[in-house]
């Protein structure tokens, strides 16, 4: 069968339909990964840091890229019915043998870390089977389709199938995301809790900052800030209320804030009240006003003592 050269013009329809699908892929997987992580949170030692399980980024690109890959491709299936030769150029041979190539790879390295699982006798858990169960799915259809097309086995209505197919994969998968993570609006209310956390973090090394510095904890914020020790945000950014600090006793001191929601599933160990650890501190919290509880340890943050003298 004689390649057909390949022009300007087939050459980015080609090459913008494999980018278009690979970052699709990519982020379909990262979005179905990122909502199984949360349906079926892995059950840890309790120390894991503190990380966003936002989708948001995820839903956008596919919202974009997915249109474009199918325009290109109703593009391509348009060119070939008119010149069927195109169909054997060199830039669409080549890129479909890339793709082939790295989805067989995919597949084969998703059931070698099955098999080692097994083998090893390490848990099986649903997450973990989900996700290769995810990972066949998506790359399989890729290789099915590809090899197809190779082999001229693919028709109008197969085209169709395949359109659709995609379609409802997609959709299928950011209506799932969105009602295990929550709306766009429930996104926006777990960014506020994060952001209200990394203020009271802040507030909090400053407190133990001043302690170390002067011995003793400071009465009020103003206190602290008074004295050079800078609080880049010390007001709620969603409320617009100050953040409350109370010194409970010589060593003790309480950080609060109101928060939306609790603690999502699938940042902490196997519950939504289990310590989140973040350097030696916990940050778990429920929705709600909620007060982090403080203690100051005198052995680890030794103040300078005045020098004797003679």
């Amino acid at each position: 069968m004689e390649t057909q050269k390949s022009g300007a013009k087939d050459f980015f329809i080609n090459l913008g339909a494999i980018v278009a699908l690979y970052t699709s892929v990519v982020s379909l997987l990262n979005l179905l990964f990122t909502a199984i992580n949360t349906a079926y949170p892995q059950i840890t030692n309790g120390y894991n840091y503190f990380g966003s399980q936002s989708i948001s980024w995820p839903v956008a690109t596919l919202i974009i890229f997915v249109p474009i890959f199918l325009l290109l491709m109703w593009l391509l299936e348009r060119e070939y019915k008119t010149n069927p030769e195109k169909q054997n150029s060199t830039i669409h041979r080549w890129l479909t043998y890339i793709t082939l190539f790295f989805a067989g790879l995919t597949i084969a390295i998703d059931l070698i870390t099955v098999l080692y699982y097994f083998i090893d006798g390490q848990e099986l858990t649903t997450g973990f089977l989900l996700k290769v169960l995810v990972l066949l799915i998506v790359v399989g259809s890729i290789f099915v389709y590809y090899t197809s097309d190779l082999r001229d086995k693919l028709t109008a209505k197969s085209r169709v199938f395949w359109r659709v197919f995609t379609g409802v994969i997609v959709i299928g998968s950011i209506v799932w995301g969105f009602s295990v993570l929550g709306s766009p609006r429930t996104q926006r209310l777990y960014k506020y809790d994060e952001q209200k956390v990394s203020d009271l973090q802040n507030i909090n090394n400053q407190v133990t900052n001043y302690y170390s510095t002067k011995g003793a904890l400071p009465k009020t914020i103003e206190e602290m800030w008074s004295g050079d020790y800078y609080v880049t945000q010390m007001t709620d950014p969603q409320t617009k209320k100050p953040y409350e600090y109370q010194k409970t006793s010589e060593k003790t001191y309480s950080l609060c804030a109101e928060f939306n929601k609790a603690t999502p599933k699938g940042t902490e160990s196997n519950d939504i009240y289990a310590p989140r650890v973040i350097g030696n501190e916990t940050w778990t919290h429920p929705a709600g006003q909620y007060c982090f509880k403080e203690t100051i340890n005198p052995n680890t943050y030794p103040y300078p003592k005045p020098v004797p003298t003679f």
